[in-house]
């Protein structure tokens, strides 16, 4: 289904004390009198001050490795933020925090760490969001629509109207250039490196890593937000995957409605456990990204795919002759495992690590929008990141681990818990919803309309589920 960026509302944050050196230990608050000097070591000096003080380590200069010591590899750069992935994530983190400093905030230092070249890189993908009006990346979106449909099993259409909303696709490749240029144009550094570990001292966090040539460097900063995921998933009552393949098709003849985007068709044939479901996004009559979804414990292979996305071109959608460009696949974790909001006193997860994604969709690029202007502002501030808000509401949490709940133990049908859902609510607030943007009372409606009896059940035994320790993390993501 792809990930999707609701409106980003102001939330309050916490407060977690006026000094800026708790969190940037080396930087203490300006005099009026701070002028810029020419010293190659230190951007900015203080006068006045006794041993004036500076901005970044006296001993480090920005861009250049300082010489081996004792056969330990050099620390090559101070920084007060350093960046782990060059994802939406950290992309995102990097552009609010290059932006000019408003009211009494600073702008950091930062510094963005990016794999080189391979494997550890991720694959083009498509991210999928809807806001109200006009938004920042508009000018990158391969298409939006303002109507969605949705097919039930047996058929049946439901065509809604998003109101305010638009529904709109943002390809990775076209977001992660736009972005590299504008923090090129701000002044961020990028290096490449593999990250083996980053340790946290304390007083300063380091990240290590290997560069191309298999050289090691230490990176100092104040702080490390870290998109890597963890080796395994967190303990969970119930862990499903979304697992799917697209097709980027053109068809000989005009079959695709571009004015809707069909969120859900449930007309393919459903698994013994969880639900599949068909994804059209269509950019003109000819053209369309078709997906096959699944929600299931064990993804497909190859052939599977391939089968089930044929059926669904040729049986169902009826598209006649069709080419196939490129393609997408992914894995998205569905879980109620909690991910750790810090590693350590100065390191940060953000991202999917963070717990961006919402368990009970997939949905993920809305909360790293959210969770990035906050972790941006708390830092500006001087604030600590830990009192920023969690990407995902407590209540939303708790809501998708009764869907997740439901849905592995067969309880609730989930395509017509789907198909139900968005034929007895508003598209709009089903999508305020999705994103927990909804209200108390809102989402008592909104429950009102689903399966009142299973869910409940499923709510009243989660506190009598153990929570077991998952599996890796899927190979495509």
């Amino acid at each position: 289904m792809g990930e999707h960026f609701a409106r980003t509302a102001s939330a309050p944050y916490e407060r977690d004390g006026p000094a800026l050196h708790r969190a940037f230990p080396h930087r203490r608050p300006a005099p009026r009198s701070a002028v810029r000097t020419g010293s190659p070591a230190c951007a900015f000096r203080f006068p006045g001050r006794a041993g004036s003080h500076c901005f970044l380590h006296p001993s480090i200069r920005p861009g250049r490795n300082t010489e081996r010591r004792a056969g330990r590899p050099a620390l090559s750069w101070n920084a007060d933020v350093t960046i782990v992935g060059a994802g939406a994530a950290g992309l995102s983190l990097a552009a609010h925090l290059a932006g000019p400093p408003s009211g009494s905030g600073f702008r950091p230092s930062v510094l963005m760490v990016e794999a080189p070249p391979g494997p550890l890189r991720s694959p083009d993908r498509t991210w999928c969001f809807w806001e109200a009006g006009g938004g920042p990346y508009d000018h990158l979106l391969e298409g939006s629509w303002d109507r969605l449909r949705v097919y039930g099993p047996d058929g049946t259409v439901v065509d809604r109207s998003l109101g305010a909303l638009r529904y709109k696709m943002l390809r990775s490749g076209r977001f992660e250039e736009a972005m590299s240029e504008r923090l090129r144009t701000s002044g961020i550094a990028v290096r490449q490196l593999t990250v083996e570990r980053v340790t946290d001292t304390g007083d300063e966090a380091v990240v290590w890593g290997r560069d191309v040539a298999g050289v090691v460097s230490g990176l100092r900063s104040g702080l490390v937000f870290d998109s890597r995921l963890p080796p395994r998933l967190p303990a969970a009552r119930t862990t499903l995957l979304q697992h799917f393949r697209g097709w980027f098709v053109r068809t000989s003849k005009p079959v695709f409605d571009p004015s809707a985007a069909v969120l859900m068709d449930f007309r393919l044939p459903q698994p013994a456990r969880g639900l599949a479901f068909g994804y059209v996004l269509p950019t003109s009559c000819h053209e369309a990204l078709v997906e096959y979804t699944e929600f299931s414990p064990a993804t497909l292979d190859e052939v599977a795919y391939q089968r089930a996305l044929s059926r669904y071109c040729g049986s169902i959608l009826e598209l006649g002759e069709y080419v196939v460009g490129e393609q997408e696949q992914g894995v998205i974790p569905m879980s109620d495992g909690r991910l750790p909001r810090r590693h350590a006193r100065r390191v940060f997860p953000i991202g999917v690590a963070g717990g961006a994604t919402r368990p009970s969709t997939g949905y993920t690029f809305a909360a790293i929008q959210r969770h990035s202007l906050y972790v941006a502002r708390a830092v500006r501030e001087g604030r600590s990141p830990a009192r920023v808000p969690a990407p995902h509401a407590l209540r939303a949490r708790t809501m998708d681990a009764v869907l997740l709940r439901a849905l592995d133990t067969g309880r609730v049908d989930g395509a017509r818990f789907f198909t139900q859902l968005f034929s007895s609510v508003p598209a709009e607030r089903v999508l305020r919803f999705l994103d927990g943007a909804t209200s108390l009372w809102e989402d008592v409606g909104v429950g009102m309309r689903t399966p009142v009896v299973p869910m409940l059940r499923s709510l009243l035994d989660l506190p009598l589920v153990p929570r077991s320790a998952s599996a890796s993390w899927p190979v495509h993501r």
